[in-house]
């Protein structure tokens, strides 16, 4: 059910939404797969999700 209501809701917002969503998401993805024992953010990784905050109003 709960990804059923998900899927409604992803039809309903913006391409740019979607696409900010998805970068964030793919920037998530490349922190979590280094190979390190505790994922830590870089001082690029901070700027990026600083950037991401005022473009993303989500």
């Amino acid at each position: 059910m709960k990804a059923l209501v998900e899927t409604m809701r992803s039809v309903l917002r913006s391409r740019s939404e979607l696409a900010l969503e998805n970068l964030a998401l793919r920037q998530q993805l490349a922190v979590f797969r280094e190979k390190r024992p505790f994922p830590s953010l870089a001082r690029g990784d901070r700027i990026f999700w600083g950037v991401l905050q005022r473009l993303w109003q989500g």
